[in-house]
């Protein structure tokens, strides 16, 4: 188990990491016009929001010391 939060909370740093250093983003498609059987539709590429990397972090990190305090034990 110790491993386990050890290996995840490092994960989810490194995620978080790159996520507050401006390098997440997602895809987000949406129809602009449709007319009949066709439609005209645009692809944007959107930022992840900085709260999604900063919770990312806190929670890698309790995660972090959660192992290492009960591999003390």
């Amino acid at each position: 188990m110790r491993i386990v939060l050890l290996v995840i909370g490092i994960i989810l740093v490194v995620a978080s990491i790159w996520v507050l250093a401006g390098n997440g983003s997602y895809s987000s498609t949406e129809t602009v016009v449709s007319v009949g059987s066709h439609a005209l539709k645009a692809t944007e590429d959107k930022a992840i929001p900085l709260w999604v990397g900063i919770s990312g972090l806190v929670v890698g990190g309790v995660l972090i010391l959660v192992g290492l305090i009960r591999g003390k034990r």
